[in-house]
């Protein structure tokens, strides 16, 4: 058995990122067509390209702003035109703020989380689930986190961000479902990635330590979960909420 994405179309926001390269680049390696968005990093965009047309698939970069409904489908027309309808839409782009109390945040970061993480989604899913719906097959899939069900000090700006784009999918996933279209969340623990290394301070020792596996997952980790969704083996899987860090959230029944 193997996962066999030949012939699909995959969109990843904020592809170009550390995380969004690793879900590019496996789904290349399943035989999806990717287009990579980005929004500032060109550079790193054009680098993940050439890497993956090199894998032998289509492959493309669209710069955008995902929290913008114009530039939203400005990508969805260069994406149509250059690639075709994308059947897996990956919403990976969050924009990135520092963390503080809810006393101390700035009321920016919550209107900026609420931009990334419902707007985006929302716009997303009107951008192109509607494709989805004619085709009778579909995938969407995004990336929320761990800290949802932690709730520690600092979090509260992502959180809300966060919980809020759960809201929105869990009601998604009911209202297109019976045009096979599934609708999963993916959320990572504190990963290992090249922008974020192993290693041995107090904070990571004091996470290990609570994690049942007792390390740090990879962010390949991340992505295999995301090809998974996105094939035919997930095909029954719809309306989740999938935490990847070694135990160290579990959602309740």
């Amino acid at each position: 058995m193997e996962i066999d994405l030949k012939g699909r179309i995959a969109l990843v926001t904020g592809g170009s990122g550390q995380l969004g390269r690793v879900i590019c680049r496996s789904l290349a390696d399943c035989g999806a067509d990717v287009a990579i968005h980005y929004h500032q990093n060109e550079t790193q965009a054009r680098k993940l390209l050439a890497e993956l047309t090199g894998k032998g698939v289509r492959a493309m970069i669209v710069q955008a702003d995902v929290t913008d409904e114009a530039s939203i489908l400005s990508m969805k027309a260069q994406v149509e035109a250059q690639i075709g309808a994308p059947d897996i839409i990956v919403n990976n782009a969050v924009i990135q703020y520092e963390w503080t109390s809810v006393l101390e945040q700035d009321l920016a970061d919550y209107e900026s989380q609420f931009r990334s993480c419902v707007l985006h989604n929302v716009l997303m899913t009107k951008a192109f689930v509607p494709a989805m719906v004619q085709k009778k097959w579909g995938r969407v899939i995004a990336i929320n986190t761990e800290c949802v069900l932690q709730n520690f000090p600092s979090q509260s700006a992502y959180v809300a961000g966060k919980r809020g784009m759960d809201g929105v999918l869990r009601v998604l996933a009911k209202e297109i479902g019976e045009h096979q279209v599934t609708v999963n969340q993916v959320a990572p623990g504190w990963m290992i990635s090249a922008d974020v290394p192993d290693g041995a301070g107090e904070e990571e020792l004091a996470y290990k330590a609570n994690v049942p596996l007792k390390r740090r997952g990879y962010d390949q980790d991340v992505a295999n979960l995301v090809v998974f969704l996105a094939s035919d083996l997930a095909q029954f899987i719809s309306g989740q909420y999938i935490s990847v860090s070694g135990g160290n959230v579990m959602p309740a029944i």
